[in-house]
């Protein structure tokens, strides 16, 4: 196992941000995708965190997806480990109740596309780079989540027209298709990043219960995938827990006293 630092962690303000490292393109390798596998979990149990930011170093790229040579050298069965090791990677950050907003700093395509796609909100820098799918000119399948979760963001009929062309296209166009929630002009990636720490700071206590931004957000991931009565049972299960809060008695008392209120994220 390498010593090299491909995932670098830091809290900044209750924000953890995952930084993807790995010049020129950040693409992932299994040591990258167990180094994020391992923050992802850090985040999910340190009580200092409340927002969970990914991005890419460098500023060219957010990520290039899965590093080719790694995957021409492996044999198949070497490869579909890898493919489920990746997809339980990026269901933890699903399956973590704390908002995760993909900080998309450059080209963002293939396994990269697919990386941003499992955080719950996307902000790109504008006219920063391409995004797309394109594995089928590589005579494979987006193996990391991507032909369910691109169906889910765009639609069945649109996402299969995308991924059969190979399409890749500016953020612009990503923006119009749902893709990503947000574009911010800022030409530095400092300033990009700051920006966008700036937002997650939205959702981090006292000025929001972050609680029950992570239950919502559970209740949304989990939800939406289920039959309806049953998401309706789960949603009446985190509201009890949310009830049973001291932010939610917090929340209510303020409505009723008419003031700002002060959340603890209990």
């Amino acid at each position: 196992m390498s010593n090299q630092v491909l995932v670098h962690y830091e809290v900044r303000d209750k924000v953890a941000i995952l930084t993807l490292d790995d010049p020129p393109a950040n693409t992932y390798t299994h040591e990258m995708m167990r180094q994020l596998d391992g923050h992802i979990i850090e985040a999910r149990f340190d009580k200092g965190v409340e927002v969970i930011v990914i991005t890419g170093s460098g500023g060219k790229f957010f990520c290039a997806g899965a590093n080719i040579g790694m995957l021409s050298e492996a044999d198949p069965d070497w490869k579909y480990s890898f493919c489920l090791h990746a997809n339980e990677t990026l269901n933890r950050l699903e399956h973590t109740p704390k908002l995760v907003i993909a900080a998309l700093n450059g080209h963002t395509v293939g396994g990269g596309l697919e990386i941003a796609m499992a955080a719950d909100i996307r902000i790109a820098r504008k006219d920063s780079g391409q995004v797309g799918l394109p594995e089928v000119t590589l005579g494979v399948l987006p193996g990391t989540g991507g032909t369910q979760r691109l169906v889910r963001l765009v639609g069945k009929s649109k996402a299969i027209q995308l991924m059969t062309e190979g399409s890749t296209f500016g953020f612009d166009r990503a923006l119009e298709l749902g893709i990503v929630n947000e574009i911010y002009d800022h030409e530095e990636d400092d300033a990009f990043l700051a920006a966008v720490l700036d937002y997650a700071a939205k959702f981090t206590t006292p000025a929001k219960a972050n609680k029950a931004v992570g239950l919502i957000k559970r209740s949304a991931q989990t939800g939406s995938e289920i039959p309806f009565e049953l998401a309706l049972t789960l949603e009446r299960e985190l509201q009890a827990q949310l009830f049973a809060s001291l932010d939610a008695k917090e929340g209510l008392d303020a409505y009723v006293e008419k003031r700002k209120p002060e959340f603890q994220g209990r």
